[in-house]
């Protein structure tokens, strides 16, 4: 074994949605921990899921059909990383379809945050801005040089890239001017024909070309202009490394809070910002930085929340029912009840990929868990491990063995089949119990047994964090 199989477990967790014992038997053995984190950050070295191949069992129009894909990525990915920070990016620059209700600029914009999510702050900032979902959602298409809209400009400042009190009123409004003519294509029209895609336009008569001063410089500044300046702030660095550490190592307190309230980890923080600046924000260097480091590592000891995403493309990776195409992913968005369509699996959690709450996006950790959304979370959990003729939860299943182990050898099997997740002292002994209890009453040849214990283990509460 060339690396260890716990922290390659976390790093894929935390990377990726996890990975199935047989990834995790093939990482281990083959490559050292730096090389599984520098093949994550340049996944071009893997093959990329044959996007007809989706689009031909989950074609459609409706938001849910481009999430269930969007899931079957997830799962079946060899790329985790473009996954995860697509899903980041989808955090930090939330646009939500209930405004546009055009599903198809929405999936464009996700495909845009996996093609530009592990190279620069520049490159993804300046796609951002290009992008006609995101153009419609914060009204930059109503940004006219004689009428300037600030909704895009304040945002791209105070939620986007620097957060409160790094910038004036001033600033907002030169940075709106600057983005003045940005804007997009209207798609045809949806009938008869479906939907069409938007597209970015540049109108250079409705460009606002007078000299602007932001941040301190003065210039004929267009948006290309502004988000040269923004990324070498420090002020960008710290907020951006600052949600990189929130998303992948821990839970921090929420990002309206971040004014008044220091990190958890300063040094980690001043470490991942040194980084950014010394490389224009490349992020394959951030994130290679963050996960070969000592506090990436070390957060093996904290809990962090599963967002619903991460729970539910988790399990669904572990049990291997859509390792193919598969009918009813989309489901787990929507699901249809009389007739009507009505919430799914992971709305009911808290989350409706493609349809954030607002432009501040969710509010994560502990928020994710009430006694409502915890409910649904464990019987989601309980109900996908329940079918053992699931490709995943049979090969888990042979691993574990039979009821002939002891009952901590055998509890301990099962938390590393499942990742290697850790479990409170109480949640250890009553898995143990149970197994003893399962061993006194079972055939040692049936694997039903052994089965029971997998399910309850991953229908832990422990279970619900990375």
């Amino acid at each position: 074994m060339k690396s260890d199989r716990a922290l390659v477990a976390h790093l894929m967790r935390r990377a990726g949605f996890g990975a199935t014992p047989a990834e995790l038997d093939a990482l281990t053995s083959e490559n050292t921990y730096e090389e599984i984190v520098d093949g994550l950050v340049n996944p071009e070295r893997f093959p990329e899921l044959d996007e007809s191949y989706i689009e031909r069992y989950y074609g459609g129009e409706p938001v849910a059909v481009h999430v269930g894909k969007w899931l079957y990525r997830m799962v079946n990915t060899q790329r985790p990383l473009e996954e995860k920070m697509s899903l980041f990016l989808h955090h930090l620059f939330p646009v939500a379809w209930g405004k546009s209700e055009h599903g198809p600029s929405l999936y464009t914009e996700i495909a845009m945050f996996r093609r530009v999510g592990l190279t620069d702050m520049k490159t993804i900032l300046l796609e951002l801005s290009r992008d006609p979902a995101m153009l419609f959602w914060l009204d930059n298409n109503e940004n006219h040089k004689d009428e300037i809209n600030e909704n895009y400009g304040r945002e791209l400042l105070e939620l986007f890239s620097m957060g409160v009190g790094n910038y004036t009123e001033d600033d907002i409004k030169a940075a709106s001017r600057a983005f003045t003519g940005w804007t997009f294509r209207q798609p045809l029209s949806l009938y008869p024909n479906g939907h069409y895609p938007a597209e970015f336009r540049f109108l250079p008569d409705d460009h606002d070309y007078e000299e602007k001063t932001f941040l301190g410089e003065t210039g004929n500044f267009d948006g290309e202009d502004i988000i040269d300046i923004i990324v070498k702030q420090p002020a960008t660095a710290r907020f951006i490394s600052r949600h990189l550490y929130n998303f992948f190592v821990e839970d921090e307190v929420q990002v309206p809070s971040w004014a008044t309230e220091a990190p958890k980890d300063e040094a980690a923080i001043r470490q991942l910002s040194k980084v950014f600046l010394d490389t224009g924000g490349q992020m394959r260097a951030v994130l290679s930085e963050l996960f070969n480091s000592d506090f990436f590592k070390r957060a093996t000891q904290f809990k962090k929340v599963k967002s619903p995403t991460e729970l539910v493309a988790g399990v669904l990776k572990q049990t291997g029912e859509f390792s193919s195409p598969t009918p009813g992913m989309f489901q787990l968005a929507v699901t249809t009840l009389n007739g009507s369509l009505t919430e799914g699996t992971m709305a009911i959690m808290g989350q409706r990929l493609m349809n954030p709450p607002t432009v501040e996006g969710w509010h994560t950790g502990h928020e994710w868990i009430d006694s409502g959304t915890l409910s649904e979370r464990v019987g989601f959990v309980e109900s996908q491990f329940e079918d053992i003729s699931k490709p995943g939860v049979m090969d888990m299943v042979r691993r574990a063995g039979d009821l002939d182990a002891e009952p901590a050898e055998l509890v301990e099997r099962c938390l590393d089949i499942l990742g290697g997740i850790k479990v409170s002292e109480q949640t250890y002994a009553s898995l143990v119990d149970y197994a003893q209890e399962l061993r006194s009453i079972e055939d040692e040849d049936n694997p039903v047994g052994v089965h029971n214990l997998l399910q309850m283990t991953a229908s832990t509460v422990d279970y619900q964090f990375a």
